[in-house]
């Protein structure tokens, strides 16, 4: 079936548009001239920007060989000559075959630390004698190859042939994706198999073959980690896209990392601090923690494997799996002396973490500074023997980089802090919560934990109002205002933000609507002009008096007009006020704040509606839902005075990346944004993500299932990272 990229939509695989939004399955659009491409283009036919949908492929030789060779499938060139009528070809035949040899870019796999840079120039040559052999009719026809059967994924790089290939190597290339839409049999029955057994965890649902639920082409062993860690959606771990096994190679397609930026290209950069190589030490323990059940911590034990994504978080480019280490070993004489002997492999240990660090050092010749090289020593020696042992002392450490290390966050202009909490077998980065419960921080005072002071990266920010498909006039209105200082130094980069995002939807009809929510935005605005002229948030009182002078403006203007009933114009209003990485929203009626972050979206505000009241007064939601003034308001800016206007205010602090999204009823309605926040909200949170475009399609989107209403969205994108300049390089 084909997923429509919009809508979520199944189609059939002959569909070229959706049947649902009509979407187009077969095109999409260049993200740098606009113009439409085949989604199975490489790059844009009118600018030359490459536009494929790229994954990378593991193919690896399985220990079981079958006489029966594995090729290839090739694909004459559409604009080749030879593909002409005068020149086809027959389709070769086992009788009927001559080869082509394609070298080898790629050079097999190896657990050896070593340096990236090398191992990038040593890629770059190709060797003639590591070929592939593939089959074709003619050895001057230029051949498309592709990596399965269905020639869907097309391959980039070259390999080596299966004769090249040992058992149990494995070889990385690219492919490009030539049907991106269309859902891959594995992940089909991966959802069917977690949908029809929730009983079961996702270790044990990937341990059963999947081919006993459906015909699909069997899972390679290798691939069960990414799937046992699939449902947990970790930033550190490269999503699964593929799996199968073809002959004796067996193939798994993965996220793309190749072009990430290297762990130890960083540790090369004079600005890199002694507290964010702390940071990055502590983050390698969570991953161990997390792979150690799977038997992959050999994934943190290659340096060219650490990876660093846009926002300079640690991830791996794959998955690899356990090796014994091997250990010299000495046999002692009666005189004293002693004479190495057959080396011995053992389990793998902490002290293997310890070794990686230690050639993180080696390579970038970065001198280690005292606390960490006696943690080092420690580990080596066996002095540390649990990987919570070393969490406590990177915390000790990180203490002592920071010259005043942060207490609780009480008062609103404290610091706003990060805790890295871990536990066995917990798969988490940087966990930052906007609140915990008095449960989760009890249980949290025992564990070992990294307490950074946290700042503001980027704040970005985009509005967009539209009539809908069923309203000839826009009662909705938005303003935003914003103040941002950013000050860049060699070693050192800092951003000062201030912003006040103000969104209404008005009531009253055409004379009405529109001016009641136009005047409470401006009368705000002019407002926090006055009262908010300090480097810090305004409080409860100062917020509160501004949302009552914004609906006695409302109110005066109604009594002028001597308008009464249905016809008193007033207007919701949502409105957030962020400084640097505090926050404080204030709202009336049913417009809404939503926030979403890596894994979840919420709703922050509550609407001031009869059936939010009557469930708050105790009511069981579908009762309270059942009632006929279910939807009514029950307060609004304007039509009564500011005596019965009680505004609901929080206050709390981005303590990780954050989208903010401030909805209008015509935006937020039918659960829109939690049913699709996924596919049109999660990934605006990569700093690649053009907030522009997807405050469009997010519109587009409101219009094809809901249109009934005028819809309104303001989106902000809140990105924050420790404040390591604190630290100081050794």
């Amino acid at each position: 079936m084909l997923i429509c990229p919009d809508c979520k939509f199944e189609n059939p695989n002959q569909n070229k548009f959706c049947q649902n939004c009509g979407t187009s399955l077969t095109e999409k659009v260049c993200s740098a001239c606009g113009n439409d491409v085949p989604v199975s283009a490489e790059s844009c036919q009118h600018c030359g920007e490459f536009c494929g949908t790229v994954w990378l492929a593991i193919v690896t030789k399985a220990e079981t060989f079958n006489t029966k060779a594995t090729q290839l499938v090739e694909k004459p060139l559409e604009n080749s000559p030879e593909n002409s009528p005068e020149n086809s070809i027959e389709t070769p035949t086992e009788e009927n075959n001559t080869f082509i040899q394609i070298p080898s870019l790629l050079k097999p796999l190896s657990a050896k630390v070593g340096n990236p840079q090398e191992e990038d120039n040593n890629k770059s040559i190709p060797d003639s004698s590591s070929v592939l052999t593939v089959a074709t009719s003619s050895p001057e026809t230029q051949s498309v190859f592709y990596l399965d059967s269905q020639m869907r994924y097309k391959l980039l790089d070259s390999l080596p042939s299966e004769d090249e290939m040992t058992n149990g190597s494995e070889f990385c290339v690219r492919v490009l994706d030539c049907n991106p839409y269309q859902i891959t049999p594995m992940m089909a029955a991966f959802e069917s198999s977690n949908n029809s057994s929730q009983s079961k965890s996702v270790t044990q649902s990937v341990a059963q073959p999947i081919t006993q639920q459906t015909e699909i082409s069997p899972i390679p062993d290798f691939a069960k980690p990414y799937l046992a860690l699939h449902s947990q959606c970790h930033q550190g771990i490269p999503s699964i896209h593929d799996a199968w096994t073809l002959g004796n190679l067996q193939v798994i397609l993965l996220e793309n990392r190749s072009n990430y930026q290297y762990l130890l290209e960083l540790w090369h950069e004079d600005k890199t601090t002694s507290l964010q190589i702390v940071l990055y030490f502590f983050q390698m323990t969570q991953l161990w923690q997390m792979l150690e059940p799977l038997h992959c911590r050999q994934s943190l034990l290659e340096l060219s494997n650490l990876r660093l994504d846009e926002d300079q978080v640690l991830v791996l480019e794959r998955l690899y799996k356990d090796k014994p280490c091997s250990l010299p070993v000495f046999e002692e004489f009666e005189n004293g002396e002693s004479s190495p002997i057959e080396p011995q492999t053992q389990p793998l240990t902490i002290k293997s973490l310890g070794n990686i660090w230690h050639s993180l050092f080696k390579q970038s010749q970065r001198t280690q500074f005292g606390a960490l090289m006696q943690l080092l020593d420690d580990l080596e020696s066996d002095r540390i023997e649990t990987i919570e042992q070393i969490q406590q002392h990177l915390q000790a450490i990180a203490s002592e980089l920071q010259p005043n290390p942060p207490n609780k966050i009480d008062d609103e202009n404290s610091d706003v802090t990060v805790t890295l909490v871990s536990s066995p077998n917990t798969a988490a980065h940087t966990v930052m919560q906007f609140e915990e419960s008095e449960e989760n921080e009890n249980k949290s005072d025992d564990m070992p934990t990294i307490v950074l002071p946290m700042q503001l990266n980027t704040l970005d920010h985009v509005g967009l109002t539209d009539v809908g498909r069923q309203r000839d006039h826009n009662e909705d209105y938005f303003g935003i205002d914003t103040k941002i200082n950013k000050i860049e130094l060699p070693k050192a980069r800092a951003i000062a933000a201030r912003g006040l995002y103000i969104l209404c939807d008005g009531m009253g009809g055409h004379a009405g609507g529109e001016v009641a929510s136009e005047l409470a935005v401006r009368s705000l605005q002019k407002y926090f002009q006055t009262y908010w002229n300090f480097n810090h948030l305004p409080n409860d009182d100062i917020i509160r008096e501004g949302v009552r002078q914004a609906n006695k403006a409302i109110y005066d203007l109604n009594q002028k007009d001597s308008r009464s009933g249905v016809g008193r114009m007033g207007t919701t209003l949502v409105m957030m006020l962020v400084q640097d990485t505090h926050v404080a929203v204030a709202h009336v009626g049913d417009s809404r704040l939503y926030r979403v972050t890596r894994k979840s979206i919420e709703q922050v505000t509550i609407d001031h509606e009869v059936g939010q009241r009557e469930i708050l007064r105790g009511v069981e939601p579908n009762i309270a839902y059942a009632r006929p003034d279910a939807y009514q308001l029950t307060q609004a800016l304007g039509p009564r005075d500011e005596a019965l206007i009680d505004p609901d205010i929080q206050f709390f602090q981005v303590r990780e990346d954050t989208l903010f999204i401030l909805a209008s009823d015509g935006l937020s309605d039918n659960n829109l944004l939690e049913t699709h926040w996924e596919t049109h909200l999660q990934p605006l949170l990569s700093s690649n993500a053009n907030l522009d475009k997807g405050v469009r399609e997010l519109i587009e989107l409101a219009n094809k299932y809901n249109g009934h209403d005028n819809i309104t969205a303001v989106l902000i994108r809140a990105k924050v990272r420790p404040n390591i300049e604190q630290g100081t390089r050794e």
